[in-house]
């Protein structure tokens, strides 16, 4: 695989694990973000999003990582 084609894919694909992080961090944000008879929680949106896509790019990065390195041996056989 090129030298392009490989900086494109880890991009794609850290974009794609910045994407569901986020997806992953909305569901239920409602219910976090307002707790009952209290004011907001903005810890939500400045402690837990970035860590959510933070998340989702490592695990996403690792995951292609992991591919490369497997594609790279079967290759050299």
């Amino acid at each position: 695989m090129g030298q392009r084609a490989q900086a494109a894919g880890g991009c794609l694909t850290m974009a794609v694990g910045a994407g569901t992080g986020l997806a992953m961090w909305s569901v239920g944000f409602r219910g976090r973000f307002q707790r009952f008879e209290q004011g907001p929680d903005w810890s939500v949106l400045y402690a837990e999003l970035p860590l959510a896509v933070l998340g989702g790019i490592a695990v996403s990065l690792g995951l292609w990582a992991l591919v490369e390195r497997v594609r790279s041996r079967r290759s050299a056989r």
